[in-house]
């Protein structure tokens, strides 16, 4: 950024006024070409729309997770791109079949049925029945505080914190870990969103099967069986559940726009979804978002500087499955060291601001950028964060010091309480939002892809380690086996 300092004479006295204005104009032409392509010409709302509506969910190893990949990459071809692959891989994927969850006094046969859905990589067979044990937000000083309760019992804990502030959150597999190391021999989570609303994910942090069930009652279940203890002491749970694990062939789609040089950005969002809905947001806005991208680019015949991928993974839901083979497979030829950036687009939405994902030295470099955007849509806030965080696509990629970006943005109430839920559907997605993420998102990728010098490099694997535990992140990855450092 340049200082520019106006003099201005006002009564006799001298005031000066200083502003800051982008040193160089450079961004505002493109950016100005891929704000009136995307306004007059983007597809992501209709093929969206189409996909939720022919397709319906998108769950990794599915027939429908099949159809979804096909699908994308038809629209890559229809694009132009005449380098688009499906990259496949082999695991071992889980699928839910029936589960039922029955609750009683202690004293009382008298169980009654509670609405309930099975989290994901629970055992393919389990009948357990046992004591509950209320731990409250499920973090590793609940689960200790209740040491001598919990071991042989059922825990139950929060999917979000209630009651407390400045703490920070764990993923709902890192709680199921905690309950599996204190001893519990089941868990039931209980969902942050208000009324009826029942949610699904993953239970593992590993992706593979868990040794303990693991199901989700809805926010009013949650509270009912609380107020029930209260009153009456303790309950007896008696879970039920019977899924489904076979090893399956699933598929990444990549598109490649070739660069002047053998550098590499990576824009990409996750095509899977759970199954209990359509996954329209989660993660429908963020994939079609990166396809509409990719669309507007082609349109305009972008020669970027960096060559751009443009990833659709799948097995995001169930352990970021894709993500880990993608850069695995980049480690294995060393291209790994060819990626400048990564641009992670989950459930993005109307986005404010960039995120720099904890890496300092780009904050100027965004700023100046989303000064550039804000300079063509006064609407845009350029309200950038720089925080790392995990359990999304960008992880594996940050775990090998690749510097990554995001985007803030915003979602309604409303839509977040659908997240992985049996309400994500296509009524949930904002039309003007989901092309003002693709607009956004597709200058910050041309400035990314086209800046004469990125000031962040790939890390060592020691600054990785020493990055890590800067972000907070390093008792997650070890709860998460993610951590390959000495503790």
């Amino acid at each position: 950024m340049k200082k520019v300092v106006q003099v201005v004479l006002i009564g006799g006295m001298i005031f000066l006024f200083s502003e800051f204005r982008p040193a160089d104009k450079k961004w505002e032409k493109p950016f100005s070409k891929l704000d009136r392509e995307i306004r007059k010409n983007s597809q992501a709302y209709a093929t969206l729309g189409e996909a939720t509506k022919t397709i319906g969910h998108r769950l990794t190893g599915s027939a429908n997770g099949e159809r979804a990949e096909e699908y994308a990459f038809k629209l890559l071809k229809g694009y132009g791109f005449t380098d688009v692959v499906y990259q496949p891989f082999e695991v071992e994927a889980w699928m839910r079949d029936t589960v039922t969850l029955s609750i009683a006094p202690g004293s009382s046969d008298n169980f009654r049925d509670v609405p309930v859905v099975s989290l994901a990589h629970s055992p393919v067979e389990s009948n357990l029945q046992g004591e509950i044990v209320d731990v409250g937000n499920g973090l590793e000083e609940d689960f200790q505080a209740m040491k001598e309760k919990v071991k042989g019992k059922i825990a139950m804990a929060n999917i979000n914190l209630v009651g407390v502030t400045g703490k920070k959150n764990l993923h709902r597999s890192e709680k199921t870990a905690l309950a599996i190391k204190y001893g519990a021999r089941g868990v039931i989570m209980v969902n942050g969103a208000p009324g009826k609303i029942l949610l699904t994910g993953t239970a593992s942090v590993t992706g593979a099967i868990i040794s303990i069930p693991a199901v989700c009652i809805s926010n009013e279940s949650g509270q009912e069986i609380r107020k029930w203890i209260k009153d009456e002491g303790p309950l007896e749970a008696h879970i039920d559940m019977h899924n489904i694990s076979k090893p399956i062939r699933a598929r990444n789609v990549i598109a490649t726009l070739k660069g002047k040089s053998d550098e590499k950005v990576i824009i990409g969002g996750h095509l899977d979804s759970w199954d209990l809905a359509t996954g329209a947001i989660d993660n429908g806005i963020g994939s079609f978002a990166v396809l509409d991208i990719a669309r507007a680019f082609k349109a305009l015949k972008v020669k970027p500087e960096r060559t751009i991928q443009f990833v659709l993974f799948m097995g995001e839901e169930q352990g970021l499955l894709g993500s880990k083979h993608f850069v695995s497979e980049l480690k294995k030829t060393g291209a790994i060291d060819k990626i400048s950036y990564m641009m992670n687009l989950d459930m993005t939405n109307d986005p404010r601001g960039a995120n720099a994902f904890g890496r300092d030295e780009m904050n100027g470099f965004f700023t100046t950028v989303g000064q550039a955007i804000h300079n063509i849509d006064r609407e845009y806030k350029n309200e950038s964060t720089n925080r790392a965080g995990l359990h999304s696509d960008h992880q594996p990629f940050m775990l090998e010091g690749v510097p990554i970006a995001g985007l803030s943005g915003h979602l309604d109430p409303n839509v977040l309480q659908c997240y992985h839920a049996d309400c994500d559907d296509f009524s949930l997605v904002n039309k003007d939002q989901l092309e003002n993420t693709v607009r956004i998102a597709s200058m910050y990728l041309y400035a990314l892809s086209n800046a004469e010098n990125i000031s962040v490099k790939k890390l060592s694997d020691q600054k990785t380690r020493d990055f890590l535990i800067s972000q907070g992140l390093k008792e997650e990855l070890i709860i998460g086996q993610e951590w390959r450092w000495e503790q």
